[in-house]
């Protein structure tokens, strides 16, 4: 999985290097990684380093040495003279940079302004550049993470750049992870310059799947040859209703493009014969399951399925309309998945709140009713009450953002939780291989939520396999 950790465990784990490597070898490290990842500049063209105070502004200074050697010409902000890292400073100027007191015509940026040490938002001075280039864009990369962004809240306090990549050092950050503040730092996870602090990190605050780990799910949610239908698990469903039939049909979908072996269907009469009559394999009515997922497209009846599913004491999954019927205390394990909306409806907040912090706001609600809750969005997260890792989901793309892709989510997840995932893991599966099978739909292009559906066991399949193997 690839790994974020808070600035208080990153500063430690680096405290405890350095005392082990020759003093300056943890920025010279460093530095080299970082004017590696600049490898594109071309030669002859000027880089602006906008240099902030400390080590951060450091590692941009020599790293500017390293790209004055190769033919790059630089040019320096400096935020404050009195606190520039002197040798740094000193490095660089001999080797050609020149100072300037302004951004002026520069395509490319680095952005060395505030390390992770530094409380959210920028100095005035900077304000005024982080403004240059939200009007101007030139190319920027960010050292660390982007100057004045909330590092471990992941959120923002007042201006602040935004980058069009970011190198990070040591490990991910984070605010590097998580939006609102990821959105800064460029499209996709940064890039990881390894200065040696493996060993040295301690338990991961943010962690996100990766296409690499699949073939290590395989005994989790992969059929033994001994399996059936019954051990394979049994997932119940409770969605849909007379005006929103389509949610019981995508739920559905999501759950039988899952890992369990069968399917129950709670419902009316009438829609229960339209569910079974697309999908055959379906049973209709209670049964004995080992999960439930309720609340998709829910009618009036969502209250009483959801008592029912609390009742059976088994994993449940509850979304959409059940969440607003949620008792104070949960009897299980139980996974929430509410939109940035629904989660503020829960916690009696403005939608703008939790969007402006939605880490924050999934972590009051986790431990409000003691429950792992998937917060759906651009980077869905997916937290557990308690000191367990965070996870966020990396995969997606925008045309996600389609009507019903809720619904397909939500039986996924609950397949995976009638084969023996905790909430946690099935959550954070579910979210990985529903974004997963939305990029390969139709890659670039529009979809619905039934191209999701159909694309997930294919995405299933090459996920457990591993990437490379059977393309």
């Amino acid at each position: 999985m690839l790994r974020a950790h808070t600035v208080a465990d990153v500063c430690a784990a680096e405290k405890a290097l350095a005392t082990e490597l020759p003093e300056g070898e943890l920025m010279r490290r460093a530095s080299g990684g970082l004017a590696e990842a600049l490898g594109d500049v071309p030669v002859g063209e000027v880089l602006l380093v906008l240099v902030g105070p400390g080590n951060n502004g450091g590692d941009a200074l020599f790293a500017a040495v390293h790209l004055l050697d190769r033919g790059v010409r630089v040019d320096l902000c400096l935020l404050d003279p009195g606190t520039v890292h002197d040798a740094g400073l000193a490095a660089a100027r001999a080797a050609g940079a020149r100072l300037v007191d302004a951004p002026a015509g520069h395509r490319h940026v680095l952005d060395a302004v505030l390390g992770i040490g530094a409380r959210p938002g920028l100095p005035d001075r900077a304000v005024e550049w982080a403004a240059w280039i939200d009007e101007h864009r030139p190319h920027v990369v960010a050292v660390d993470v982007p100057s004045g962004i909330d590092v471990d809240g992941a959120g923002f306090d007042g201006p602040h750049v935004r980058a069009t990549t970011t190198v990070t050092f040591g490990t991910h950050k984070v605010g590097s992870l998580v939006d609102p503040a990821a959105g800064s730092g460029g499209d996709g996870p940064p890039r990881v310059v390894d200065i040696g602090l493996g060993p040295y990190l301690s338990t991961p605050a943010v962690e996100a799947i990766e296409d690499a780990d699949g073939p290590g799910w395989n005994t989790a949610i992969g059929p033994g040859r001994a399996d059936q239908k019954y051990s394979r698990g049994v997932i119940g469903i409770a969605a849909g209703s007379e005006q929103y039939a389509g949610a019981a049909h995508l739920c559905v979908a999501g759950a039988q493009a899952g890992a369990a072996g069968m399917l129950r269907f709670l419902g009316s009469a009438a829609l229960s014969a339209r569910v079974v009559d697309r999908a055959p394999e379906v049973v209709a009515g209670r049964g004995r399951v080992q999960a439930w997922v309720v609340g998709p497209g829910a009618g009036d009846d969502v209250a009483d399925h959801l008592a029912m599913a609390l009742d059976d004491g088994v994993p449940v999954v509850v979304d959409a309309g059940g969440l607003a019927h949620l008792p104070a205390t949960l009897p299980g394990p139980a996974l929430l998945t509410p939109h940035a909306g629904e989660l503020a409806a829960m916690l009696q907040v403005e939608r703008e709140a939790v969007e402006a912090a939605p880490l924050r706001h999934a972590r009051v609600a986790a431990e409000r009713w003691r429950a792992t809750v998937l917060l759906k969005g651009s980077r869905t997260l997916v937290v557990a009450p308690g000191e367990r890792p965070v996870r966020v989901n990396l995969s997606g793309t925008p045309w996600l953002a389609t009507a019903g892709a809720g619904d397909v989510l939500a039986g996924l997840a609950g397949s995976l939780l009638a084969c023996g995932l905790d909430p946690l893991d099935a959550g954070s599966l579910a979210a990985f291989l529903h974004g997963r099978a939305a990029e390969t739909a139709n890659p670039g292009g529009p979809i619905v939520a039934s191209d999701v559906a159909r694309e997930l066991p294919r995405t299933l399949a090459g996920f457990l396999r591993g990437p490379g193997v059977g393309e």
